[in-house]
């Protein structure tokens, strides 16, 4: 009885393990047949008042209160067996596997290294408990670091290259006497194929137990094949700080800076700061609160430069994202007083898996913007409203390389026929995460 009992001690500590680090889907998978540890611990709880103190009614009484998640009272009936039997090192592996699912992973790891240390143990056993203390104190020093990225190439046809209107002729109220007047070739819808790389980088350091350093580079740069005075490309840089509590709330400061050119010149230059609150609601759930400021300069154009404030509430789930933002922008000279604007928005976006292999990829947003003065041409306050849709899928091709088909479409609604307009665009791509 008493081996077979250090056999399941150790299958048990080492599942406990493994399952503590895990994401509450996985462990579900993986912890077995609830119903029958409920049923289990239903028996055998009734009996406490009269067996409690026995090691054997107690270990499987732990057992089972650990299987069906009491781990409290599964840690006070395996103190009770080692309060009788010190040396019996399956209790007090299955008392560590306790404490790592309950979350004091500081005991977890003193009473595996405790049954490391027994000479009875098998070397093979020996060496994964030694691999979960290592874990452990990983853990307790603060996670350590890691270090990810990804690299994304893809191609396509895009309706709208530089979102304008489908209207040929336009009339301007300041200049109506004249009539309708021809627009440009740059001002009217142009449909062209692309080609575009996206990259990015990010990494995170622990410097204490409840605190980490991050820091990141995005870079994507699109050329279009016919139309080059729109092409663009992007480097955004962020750098940060975030603290953990004890409860798994995360607070987080970061500095972001964005250099952004268009036809290969210098167009505009974001830098600022971002606060975030995240309410961590359960381990697959959780709420974000943020504050973000950007300073906005423009190359050659200063009655565009302008602050940018804006605060958002976020839910994010294993599988959905969606947010809720509204701000202010204002421009820093009166000059450029009918570029200021309020705005808000709302988005959503998933990837759901169908398969082994296949996600789907889907997103919606919608932004609302009032702007401050009357346009210096058109002579009314601007107002658009923008709807932004896009679907595709994600196709594992073999380890950590994906075929990503997508497509978007946008429709801006404004009150000045010149910013009216719709875009979709159609692409194909490759992807490797690392």
């Amino acid at each position: 009885m008493r081996r077979s009992a250090w056999q399941y001690g150790v299958f048990a500590a080492i599942s406990g393990a493994v399952l503590a680090s895990l994401p509450a889907t996985a462990q579900a998978q993986q912890s077995g047949n609830a119903a029958q540890a409920e049923q289990a611990y239903q028996a055998l709880a009734p009996q406490a008042a009269t067996n409690a103190g026995d090691p054997q009614f107690d270990y499987a009484l732990a057992i089972a209160a650990i299987d069906s998640g009491r781990y409290g009272e599964a840690i006070i009936a395996l103190q009770r067996v080692l309060a009788v039997q010190p040396e019996n090192a399956a209790a007090r592996a299955e008392l560590a596997r306790a404490y790592a699912m309950a979350g004091d992973i500081d005991t977890a790891r003193d009473q595996f290294a405790t049954v490391v240390d027994d000479p009875s143990l098998p070397d093979p056993v020996r060496q994964r408990f030694t691999g979960f203390v290592r874990q452990f104190d990983e853990q307790i020093s603060g996670g350590g670091s890691n270090v990810s990225g990804f690299i994304d190439a893809r191609g396509g046809h895009d309706s709208n290259v530089n979102a304008a209107t489908d209207l040929t002729q336009i009339t301007i109220p300041l200049f109506s006497f004249l009539g309708p007047g021809n627009l440009g070739a740059n001002a009217r819808a142009t449909d062209d194929e692309f080609a575009e790389i996206g990259a990015g980088i990010s990494g995170v350091t622990a410097v204490g137990r409840q605190d980490r350093l991050f820091a990141s580079v995005l870079g994507n740069w699109r050329e279009n094949l016919n139309t080059s005075d729109f092409d663009q490309a992007s480097l955004t840089g962020t750098v940060g700080y975030a603290h953990s509590f004890a409860n798994r709330d995360v607070i987080s400061l970061s500095a972001q800076a964005q250099h952004f050119r268009l036809d290969g010149d210098g167009f505009r230059n974001s830098y600022g700061a971002i606060a975030q609150y995240t309410k961590a609601v359960s381990t697959t759930k959780a709420i974000t609160v943020s504050a973000q400021y950007n300073r906005l300069d423009f190359d050659g154009q200063p009655n565009l430069d302008a602050d940018r404030v804006a605060v958002a509430v976020g839910l994010v789930t294993r599988n959905l994202s969606a947010t809720i933002q509204g701000g202010k922008e204002e421009t820093l000279r009166q000059a450029g007083d009918n570029f200021s604007n309020w705005f808000t928005s709302a988005s959503i976006g998933t990837e759901l898996p169908v398969s082994q292999r296949v996600a789907v990829v889907a997103g919606a947003s919608f932004d609302l913007r009032r702007y401050d003065a009357p346009d210096a041409l058109f002579l009314v306050d601007r107002a658009d409203e923008r709807l932004d849709l896009q679907g595709g899928l994600k196709v594992q091709l073999v380890g950590n390389f994906f075929f990503q088909p997508r497509a978007t479409y946008t429709r801006n609604w404004s009150n000045i026929a010149l910013y009216d307009y719709d875009r979709w665009t159609a692409s194909a791509g490759l992807r490797f995460e690392f």
